[in-house]
């Protein structure tokens, strides 16, 4: 039933080439790293400069973009870096997320429901159990605002003039990702190097 309204493709040999075509064509950015692991990186980037919005914790390069076209114009959601340090510090107990989210739990239970693997109910138990006793990357704490910020996603799509309206500020606001930055400021903090006029000796 699904297949006629959702595909996956696996891109081999992902790389600069390949992915042009991806980036200029995608709506949407999904950079759902936990905050605080600095994984986002500047994949993103050029997904907002091409106009996807981006669906993202506060990680990585997500927190420059966000800076520069707006939060508004940013789908955020989950916990911030120091927050996740906090809640760790503080015992971190997914199960207990688990316990009182029915769509959380309803999730996780599925995985060891048989429902994807022909009844076998324990091919994802080492998805599913892991998740619930240690979840080092915070997925059971972030899982609600995450459902919040897609929610959003299909309000704003179902609204084209909104969503065009934030699509081009991202690609009007992401100047400063562009390689003549990253060059110039590497050229100026790095490399100590000054430019040479085209022509001169």
């Amino acid at each position: 039933e699904v297949s006629k309204l959702l595909k996956i493709a696996f891109i081999p040999n992902f790389n600069v080439k390949n992915a042009q075509r991806i980036y200029s064509a995608a709506d949407l950015s999904e950079q759902i790293s936990t905050a605080g692991k600095e994984a986002s990186g500047t994949g993103n980037m050029k997904f907002a400069m091409n106009g996807a919005l981006t669906v993202g914790t506060l990680d990585g390069a997500n927190v420059e973009i966000r800076e520069e076209v707006g939060a508004d114009n940013f789908c955020l959601f989950g916990l911030n870096a120091e927050e996740v340090q906090s809640t760790k510090r503080a015992g971190y107990a997914p199960r207990a997320y688990y316990e009182r989210d029915s769509v959380l739990r309803g999730a996780v239970d599925l995985l060891t429901s048989g429902a994807f693997s022909h009844g076998e109910r324990d091919r994802y138990a080492a998805i599913a159990s892991p998740l619930l006793e240690r979840d080092d990357y915070m997925l059971c704490a972030d899982f609600a605002s995450y459902l919040a910020a897609q929610d959003r996603v299909a309000k704003t799509y179902a609204n084209p003039t909104t969503w065009w309206r934030m699509a081009t500020l991202n690609v009007a606001r992401a100047g400063k990702f562009s390689s003549d930055r990253a060059v110039r400021e590497y050229c100026e903090e790095i490399w100590r190097v000054k430019p040479v006029p085209i022509g001169s000796e």
